[in-house]
């Protein structure tokens, strides 16, 4: 009970998801990329439509959908988007000449892609300012299992609280290993390559820099980025002052493209238009 004779609101996983946050998009696609059997899953992909560098506009939809049905949307929403990402991940699979042996319906591997997500929400909200006492927390952590679980991950496989996900996690940093193939690939990303030359070029260094402060050590090693206490310092001023403004915002504003993209599969449900 607080002081004013009524309990605080809770905290809840979808206000982690805000648009500002996007700002740490490139970084978390690094870390899921980061094991060479999700990276080469990308990089060798067959999906045309899914490719990033040919269709920017519907692959960032079809991300950042899959992060709004997750989080905003209900189990109905959940069901069908499932299905349509599906039929893309068939075909998603390692060929005789792939360096590693892959398969999108792994449940390992989206669990590690799902743990990504995670991490880099938590971190996007601490450097944002956010403190939550250790029972909110863990309730954050708890639903964040739908990142997972609405695609292939079991709910029992998702680690069963925050000091198990801690074991999960520094066991999984062992299995980082970005090859001059896939840094090449995740550079371009990074670098917003897939947009016109003469957008790119002047967003350059400010998409290095961000990216670089919102990746964990471990990762900046893996792609070669350099990082020193003062380039942190000003990391750490920027993302504060940010977090600061996105506080004030309401809270659909905070929530936007997230909660437009729900409405949008929703809308392409009911007029039968595909959803990936």
């Amino acid at each position: 009970m607080s002081l004013l004779g009524h309990d605080p609101a809770p905290v809840r996983l979808e206000d982690a998801l805000t648009g500002p946050g996007l700002l740490a998009g490139a970084a978390n696609v690094i870390m899921q990329l980061s094991w060479p059997e999700v990276g080469y899953g990308v990089v060798e992909s067959r999906v045309d439509s899914g490719n990033l560098f040919r269709h920017p506009v519907k692959r960032t939809r079809t991300t950042l959908t899959y992060l709004a049905v997750a989080v905003l949307g209900d189990d109905t929403d959940r069901a069908a988007y499932r299905r349509a990402v599906n039929t893309s991940h068939a075909q998603v699979r390692s060929g005789p000449d792939s360096p590693v042996s892959y398969n999108a319906f792994d449940p390992e591997l989206q669990l590690w892609v799902a743990a990504c997500i995670y991490r880099g929400l938590e971190d996007v909200q601490r450097l944002f300012g956010e403190r939550h006492e250790p029972e909110d927390a863990e309730q954050l952590y708890q639903e964040s299992a739908v990142l997972g679980t609405t695609l292939q991950v079991r709910p029992q496989h998702w680690p069963v609280d925050r000091e198990a996900f801690e074991r999960y996690w520094e066991d999984g940093l062992k299995r980082v290993a970005i090859d001059d193939t896939v840094r090449r690939h995740l550079t371009d990303v990074m670098l917003v390559r897939w947009l016109p030359r003469v957008l790119s070029l002047p967003l350059e260094p400010f998409n290095r820099f961000i990216t670089t402060g919102f990746l964990p050590p471990e990762f900046r090693e893996q792609m070669h980025l350099a990082w020193g206490p003062a380039q942190q310092r000003r990391f750490e001023r920027f993302t504060g002052v940010l977090g600061s403004l996105v506080r004030r915002l309401p809270r659909w504003a905070q929530a936007f493209p997230y909660n437009v993209l729900l409405w949008d599969l929703r809308r392409r449900i009911r007029t039968g238009r595909p959803l990936v």
